[in-house]
């Protein structure tokens, strides 16, 4: 497919809104954990209300805000500009469904070592660190990256695309499943304990990645997956913790931070605990 058209990244749009809503109000509903200041308010109404508009709520949704803007100025046009670069070295090559397949396992993989890199390189840490300082995760955690690490991504993913000339239909749909399964498995969504245990052998779970957000940083630096959770058990970097409702969440040894030091925060020196 060599176009998306306006209609397509419509869908698109609402197809993740709609999930990120059900998702929102679901686990408000339906929490594994309830780390709500509020929820010793005597009202509970209060207390819901105290979890929608909570303010690390309004930071995630500011960092998000920046990002939507970069979409259209930067993202997009990068990725059409590489997808219509004419390499054709694939064609009659791997196509077609199995193509398709091929291309979504293989950016998943891709995704997996950029992820782990972003811990292991100071500097793209810095950046990513902005991601872990939500000391609260849900599913607006989900929406909080820095427009640095939002823009260094888009260009490793030209990259990629440039090397093994990716269509771009297969960047289009591994976008929505990526942003799908982010959304999840950032979640506070209660799931019964098997269905969670089965989905885990296959997917990446909230059991999984909270493990990732664990303010313990040998944790933080594990369970890098992102949609297939085989490529930790492949590679060695899946942490044997197990989730627990008090886990403490962010990063080790430092607080979260209003929008305008978190925007700041990746190019300033930081201090212990700062």
């Amino acid at each position: 497919m060599a176009d998306i058209t306006d209609s397509e990244l419509l869908i698109r749009a609402v197809l993740v809104f709609g999930w990120l809503l059900l998702l929102f109000l679901a686990e408000r509903c339906w929490p594994y954990a309830d780390r709500s200041k509020e929820q010793t308010a005597p009202s509970v109404g209060k207390a819901f209300r105290g979890q929608i508009f909570a303010p690390r709520i309004g930071r995630n949704l500011g960092l998000w805000f920046c990002n939507t803007l970069l979409s259209p100025l930067v993202v997009l046009p990068l990725t059409y500009w590489a997808t219509a670069l004419p390499w054709g070295w694939r064609e009659g090559g791997v196509s077609g469904s199995g193509g398709l397949l091929f291309d979504l396992v293989l950016l998943d993989f891709l995704i997996y070592w950029w992820h782990r890199l972003n811990h292991e390189l100071p500097f793209l840490w810095r950046f990513h660190e902005v991601h872990h300082l939500d000391n609260t995760l849900d599913s607006t955690s989900a929406l909080r990256f820095h427009f640095g690490e939002v823009l260094l991504s888009a260009l490793m993913r030209v990259v990629f695309i440039i090397l093994l000339d990716i269509p771009l239909f297969s960047v289009f749909l591994f976008e929505i499943l990526l942003l799908l399964a982010t959304i999840f498995h950032h979640s506070n969504l209660r799931l019964p304990s098997f269905l969670e245990r089965y989905l885990s052998w296959i997917i990446v779970t909230p059991s999984i990645h909270w493990v990732h957000h664990h303010a313990l940083r040998s944790d933080t630096d594990s369970n890098y997956s992102t949609i297939l959770s085989l490529w930790d058990r492949i590679f060695g970097s899946r942490s044997d913790t197990a989730r627990f409702t008090g886990m403490p969440i962010g990063v080790e040894g430092f607080s979260d931070k209003s929008l305008p030091a978190l925007l700041l925060r990746p190019f300033r020196e930081k201090e212990k605990g700062g």
